[in-house]
Formats: structure tokens, sequence, C-alpha cells
């Protein structure tokens, strides 16, 4: 009788520790904006592994550290409905807005001087080892690596698995 009184608790901890270890290693990214269509539309949902490892082709989930200016980048503007606050704004600026993207260019790839016009004048040849070049699928209607440059080493926070259905 005894034994049963503590494997309640113990598998108790066991289903935590497995809930922390898979939310540790991933996470669920609803699309926003028509930046990916047609591959993905709003309000689609991934699956997403962390990870800061991409290859060429793969849809990613990446942290773009944007400048305060007079607003949030275009895409920004066109998720959202309402328009972000001051708080929002500085938060885009120190922590980055997250966005969702293809994998143009990975470290060692030769930098796309033509096809992103912020990474024209760069002094390197190759795109710096773990640095990513990053385009939407739609790309009138993205803001990605042709405006922003590279997307730095440490801020691909994963790779999507698969789109979620309901």
């Amino acid at each position: 009788m005894r034994t049963i009184g503590w494997a309640v608790p113990g598998a108790a901890v066991a289903v935590v520790l497995v809930a922390l270890g898979i939310r540790r290693r991933l996470l669920v990214a609803t699309v926003s904006g028509r930046s990916m269509e047609p591959a993905l539309r709003s309000g689609d949902r991934l699956l997403v592994r962390r990870t800061p490892r991409a290859r060429r082709g793969q849809i990613v989930v990446v942290r773009a550290r944007v400048p305060l200016l007079d607003g949030p980048p275009p895409e920004a503007a066109t998720a959202v409905e309402v328009e972000p606050s001051a708080a929002e704004l500085e938060s885009y600026a120190k922590h980055g807005l997250l966005l969702i993207k293809r994998v143009a260019a990975v470290g060692g790839d030769p930098v796309p001087r033509e096809a992103c016009p912020a990474l024209r004048d760069v002094p390197e040849d190759v795109v710096p080892r773990g640095a990513l070049v990053v385009v939407g699928d739609n790309r009138p209607l993205s803001w990605d690596s042709r405006e922003f440059g590279y997307v730095r080493p440490g801020d691909c926070v994963g790779v999507a698995i698969r789109r979620m259905r309901l």
C-alpha cells in the first residue's frame, strides 16, 4: 500500500518533467500576415523545433532586431489590426520581432548581393558562419533580409517541422 502512495506523485512528477522537456524543444508559431503565401496563410499554425541550425529552403522562425524608426516594419504593421504601442515598438527594438521566413542562404554560401540590396556592400564573399539570409515566399509583401540583411548567429529560434491541423 505504501508503494502505491508514492507511485502517483512520482508519475505526476515524471509527466511534468516530460512536458517541460517537450516545451524546451518545441513551440507552436502562428503565421500572421501574407509574407509566406501561398505556402503559409495568416492563421496557420506551425510546430517548430527549437534549434539554431537551419538548411537552405527550410521555413524558420527568426528574431529580427529592428531599429526604432517611425514605426514597426511594414510586415508588422500589416500583421496586426491595431497600431503597436510605444512599449511594443521599444520591445521590437530591444528583443526583436519574430518572423517566419524561408532560408535563402546559410553560412558558407555565396552572399546573394543581387537578390538582397541590404547585403550589396558587405565586405565578405560568403555568408558568415551561423548567419542566415531569409526571404518571404510572397516577396512584394515581405520584410526580410532584402531590407535588414543577415539574421545574426543565435537569432534563429527554430525550424518548422510541420503545419498543424485543427
